[in-house]
């Protein structure tokens, strides 16, 4: 599913859920979130009840070889996000596993 398509389908889903509510509105309520999540995921972990939690890992500076050449370099420590999917979310999408 594309970005556009994804946007369109949750503004009508928002907008079936919430009488008045307009796409416009829906989609900057998504926006809104993902501004939110980014801006606290920097400072400490984001808990999305029945997503999961957001957070930024940092990655230290690491050995690497250049695929083309396999020269030796050296990759910069970098910081990355991380998700962690819920039980729930895992549940909904049927990926949960089984002991």
């Amino acid at each position: 599913m594309t970005q556009a398509q994804f946007k369109k389908d949750f503004a009508e889903l928002v907008q079936k859920r919430f009488e008045g509510a307009t796409k416009k509105e829906a989609v900057a309520l998504l926006d809104d979130l993902v501004k939110y999540i980014a801006k606290n995921a920097k400072k400490d972990k984001v808990n999305v009840p029945g997503l999961g939690i957001f957070t930024v890992r940092s990655r230290p500076a690491r050995w690497g070889r250049n695929p083309q050449t396999g020269e030796k370099i050296r990759i910069k420590a970098s910081k990355k996000v991380a998700f962690r999917a819920s039980k729930a979310f895992k549940e909904a999408t049927g990926t949960l596993k089984k002991k």
